[in-house]
């Protein structure tokens, strides 16, 4: 029978530490080559034996035994009438440093590595070692799925801690850099070692008091935590959310030097939960070893017992005696606790997958390639259990973690309660999963601490970053006028459309109030009242005048402009109607050109009135014929002359640019300005001042008549109409110009209303007076008066 022995490099924790837990590593092995060697299904008729070397954690020590277990030719347990092979493979059972120094060494012979405890993402670099394969994830993945881990529990703001050496450097820096993606800042990030001076660690501690936040993300071995805890525990610095890696999260022994509750609540991740039907069995018989005289088995006999054996020549004092026959299940320490056991899978699996590569290797014809780690590196297989094993390019196993949560109990001791699972083959948003309901914080509370540096912005306000502080830090200031943000934590607020403006809470926009002089408020109502009843009282006097057409008043002073110029002042009324209401583009063509061509038709009659008077008191001097000059013919021709040329104007103002409605947003900044943009600037001044011109011209005419005999005279009333129709025009200028919004257009209606009422009044209620109240003056004697001209 040919026995192949693969020799398996198992180096164990720090001597002075935890001694019992590379013992219950090594049993897991064997356990594994023991069920191979009686497998009739994996290498028939060859043995598989071993080698145990022991590091003490000490990185000198483990490159020392690797090269050691190259050039040796001595096979353990092998025996004397069977022929062994050197077939070399290595478990490497160490940290990752001491692994990538073992790795580096041995990578030039290109003998395989696997490990079940090294976890440096760096490992995972095959140009550099790539004859490193493990049963472990990739701190690559447990960095990552850390800090989505903080994030899911909304922790922005948190401190770090981390083991001054590969794991832990490497692991922090992934850590970071998926932390910062993930907007989560950290406050301070330090490194410690188990052998770092006092003065450093008192440093850590301060840093730790002095800061404000309540979550420490660590990547520590267990003896580096150990010397934080102690060192905490001084100061009694309690209530801060521990999360931690798979190196101490499930380890008893740090829940049990921790008395001071330092770590109450922590959470973390931890290799998914396994069982391996038959390993704890074989694992607690380890009765046979001491047949063999294994040094090993004596001293891991007396940490697990508490006793001594005796030695020859020497006696045992003040320790219980060891008798070598005690029951390992009678007592309850690490090594009897399986918690460990997803561990020992690892090992168990990677026994296994050397078993199948060289399995494979002699079940290949002579082509086939015979290279060990290239076998190695493509096995794929299924354990008795179900679990698949298998690596990928980088010599990584799939990724997956069990999130646990210590949650102490009235006794004092810690339960690791798993409450979740980390599953990086699934896509990002499935692979977390938690139950919050089972979960346990610092201090026993059940509500999820927080620990962040500036509370969230609500709604209606934006973020502002404090200076010289990271990014999780910031000041919430509310959003300007007319600028929303409707999510919480924006970084920006925008803008609402013109036509819409913010809100009170600044989380909305509302549609902006459009102002405008309507019917149904009350100035509007009142002007609206104003021109209708000045549409009823010009009305009133035309009814009269007609009433009395044949009078001697009426009669008098050219009944027919009388009636026009009655007419026009009615459109002059009404026109300020076009005014108020919501500007369309019928409105604004309508109001401007309106009230131009019916205040000239107006003007134009008081003009035509004013020279018939001027006319007739000079026919009525001796030889005088200028009346036929200017009859009624030519005072028809007059008015509508001087009216064409207005009707010109606005023909030209509306082909040209025509006024149109328009939105003001510039005057209010929460209201839109329905108004009636001018189009032409020139075309609405040049109506305005061909209406003042005419009213300029019939003012000069009228002042000049105003001396003619009082009963013959109509002159002093049409003066008085234009003073006033000039002095209101006059104060519009500025008064539009300087008033806003729908105070403009209140002005304008207001002009038209005062001046109208100014000619209405001034030119016809004296003659309104003569016919109602004075009927005995409305004769024609009356009319010529005393000494006055005689008519022929």
């Amino acid at each position: 029978m040919i026995q192949n022995s693969i020799l398996i490099l198992q180096p164990s924790q720090p001597c002075f530490f935890f001694p019992i837990h590379p013992f219950s590593y090594a049993q897991a092995m064997l356990f594994a080559i023991e069920e191979i060697n009686n497998s009739t299904d994996i290498l028939p008729g060859i043995s598989l034996g071993y080698k145990l070397y022991d590091n003490c954690a000490y990185i000198a020590r483990g490159v020392r035994v690797a090269l050691a277990s190259v050039t040796r030719d001595e096979v353990a347990f092998a025996s004397s009438d069977t022929t062994c092979t050197q077939v070399q493979a290595n478990m490497v059972g160490t940290a990752s440093s001491t692994g990538m120094a073992i790795s580096t060494v041995l990578g030039s012979f290109h003998i395989p590595l696997i490990g079940h405890i090294a976890t440096c993402a760096c490992l995972s670099d095959k140009t550099k070692y790539p004859s490193f394969l493990r049963t472990i994830p990739s701190d690559d993945y447990q960095s990552r799925a850390l800090a989505q881990l903080v994030k899911y529990f909304g922790w922005t703001w948190v401190g770090a801690i981390r083991t001054n050496d590969d794991y832990g450097n490497n692991g922090m820096a992934t850590f970071i850099e998926t932390a910062q993606q993930l907007g989560i800042c950290l406050e301070y990030s330090v490194s410690v070692f188990r052998t770092d001076p006092p003065e450093k660690i008192q440093q850590i501690v301060d840093i730790i008091k002095a800061s404000t936040s309540k979550v420490i993300v660590t990547f520590l071995l267990t003896a580096d935590l150990f010397v934080m805890i102690q060192e905490l525990s001084h100061h009694n610095l309690t209530g801060y959310q521990w999360v931690g890696t798979e190196s101490w999260i499930f380890d008893f022994q740090t829940a049990a030097m921790d008395r001071h509750h330092i770590l109450d609540g922590a959470i973390g991740l931890f290799i998914p939960s396994a069982h391996v039907s038959g390993m704890r069995e074989f694992i607690l018989d380890v009765k046979p070893l001491n047949s063999s005289s294994n040094e090993l088995f004596t001293e891991f006999w007396e940490k697990l017992f508490s006793c001594k054996f005796k030695q020859l020549n020497s006696s045992v004092e003040n320790q219980r005696e060891c008798t070598g026959h005690e029951d390992v299940t009678e007592v309850q320490n690490t090594y009897t606790d399986m918690t460990l056991m997803p561990l020992f899978y690892n090992v168990y699996k990677g026994v296994y997958a050397m078993a199948h590569a060289l399995h494979n290797i002699l079940s290949c014809n002579e082509r086939c390639n015979n290279k060990f780690l290239q076998h190695i590196r493509k096995i794929r297989f299924t354990t008795k259990e179900g679990d698949e094993v298998y690596f990928d390019e980088n010599g990584d196993p799939a990724a997956k973690y069990e999130i646990i949560n210590w949650q102490p109990r009235e006794n004092g001791m810690v339960d690791f309660v798993r409450v979740g699972l980390y599953d990086a083959s699934l896509p990002a948003e499935k692979q977390l999963t938690l139950q919050n309901k089972s979960l346990i914080w610092a201090q026993n509370s059940l509500q999820v601490p927080s620990s962040i540096c500036s509370e969230k912005c609500p709604p209606g306000t934006r973020k502002v970053l404090q200076k010289g502080k990271p990014v999780c830090c910031f000041d919430c200031l509310r959003c300007a006028e007319g600028e929303i943000s409707n999510v919480t934590d924006s970084i920006m607020c925008v803008g609402c459309h013109p036509d819409f403006w913010s809100n009170e809470r600044r989380d909305a926009c509302v549609q902006k109030e459009a102002e405008f002089l309507s019917y149904e408020e009350i100035m509007g109502a009142l002007l609206t009242a104003a021109s209708l009843f000045g549409t009823c009282m010009t009305t009133f006097v035309a009814f009269i005048f007609f009433r009395y057409r044949q009078t001697p008043v009426v009669r008098a002073n050219n009944s027919e402009l009388s009636f026009l110029l009655l007419f026009s002042l009615n459109l002059c009324f009404l026109c300020s109607l076009t005014f108020i209401g919501r500007p369309s583009e019928w409105a604004c063509m309508l109001r401007h050109t309106a009230f131009g061509i019916t205040f000239v038709l107006c003007i134009s009659c008081v003009l035509g009135k004013t020279i018939v008077v001027l006319m007739a008191f000079r026919a009525t001097l001796p030889g005088s014929d200028v009346m036929k000059w200017f009859g009624p013919a030519q005072q028809k021709l007059s008015v509508l002359g001087f009216t064409l040329i207005q009707v010109i104007i606005c023909i030209l103002w509306l082909t040209i640019s025509p006024p149109f409605p328009f939105k003001n947003f510039k005057i209010f900044k929460d209201k839109i300005i329905l108004e009636c943009a001018l189009g032409s600037a020139v075309g609405f001044w040049a109506v305005l001042g061909y209406i003042g011109l005419l009213a300029m011209l019939c003012f000069i005419l009228a002042f000049l008549a105003r001396k003619l005999p009082d009963n013959f005279n109509e002159a002093k009333f049409i003066t008085f109409s234009m003073l006033i129709f000039c002095a209101v025009w006059i104060t519009f200028i500025p008064a539009y110009v300087s008033s806003p919004g729908k105070f403009s257009v209140a002005v304008e209606i207001f002009a038209i209303l005062a001046s109208s009422f100014g000619l209405l009044i001034c030119i016809f209620t004296p003659k309104c007076y003569i016919i109602l109240l004075k009927p005995e003056k409305n004769t024609k004697k009356n009319m010529m008066g005393k000494g006055g001209p005689k008519s022929s």
